[in-house]
């Protein structure tokens, strides 16, 4: 019976996110803007990033259609992510993507709601819906980080 309960909170966790959904809209001024789509079940988010000098999340949004998975999964990784540097956020995608896999993961906690998910690892289908925000907010940093890059080198390519 105990489990039975659990397994209610953690449906009704997720349909609150998936209902109404925490960080969803769009930011003015992104330091980032990624789109991502999972062809497989037509989820499709947009995701606006803000980070500060210090490459911390200042700031997330996104927007898109999703199943309720997909949608309360990005909903759960805004909350999980602002305010972390982007190598913790890094650190946070890494530990969702195997503990939707059936791993097990150190920094539980560290999740927040989105710990929830991990029964969908008992659905592979469901996977890709469940990690389509958390793969755009990875190529987001990965792209500025780039862009960062390419803005403070001043090299001269023409000497070579």
């Amino acid at each position: 019976m105990a489990l039975s309960r659990l397994d209610n909170l953690y449906r009704q966790v997720i349909l609150d996110h998936s209902s109404h959904p925490h960080h969803h809209g769009e930011l003015e001024e992104a330091d980032a803007q990624i789109e991502l789509n999972n062809p497989t079940c037509g989820d499709v988010i947009q995701l606006h990033l803000k980070l500060d000098d210090n490459q911390t999340i200042k700031d997330i949004k996104f927007s898109g259609s999703g199943c309720s998975i997909s949608t309360a999964s990005a909903s759960m990784m805004t909350d999980a992510v602002i305010g972390k540097t982007t190598a913790e956020a890094l650190d946070l995608i890494n530990s969702f993507s195997e503990l939707v896999q059936g791993k097990d993961v150190a920094n539980l906690d560290a999740l927040g709601d989105a710990q929830m998910l991990a029964g969908v690892a008992k659905f592979p289908a469901r996977i890709k819906c469940a990690t389509l925000g958390w793969k755009a907010l990875e190529k987001g940093i990965h792209e500025n980080q780039t862009m960062t890059v390419e803005k403070t080198c001043h090299c001269d390519d023409s000497h070579n």
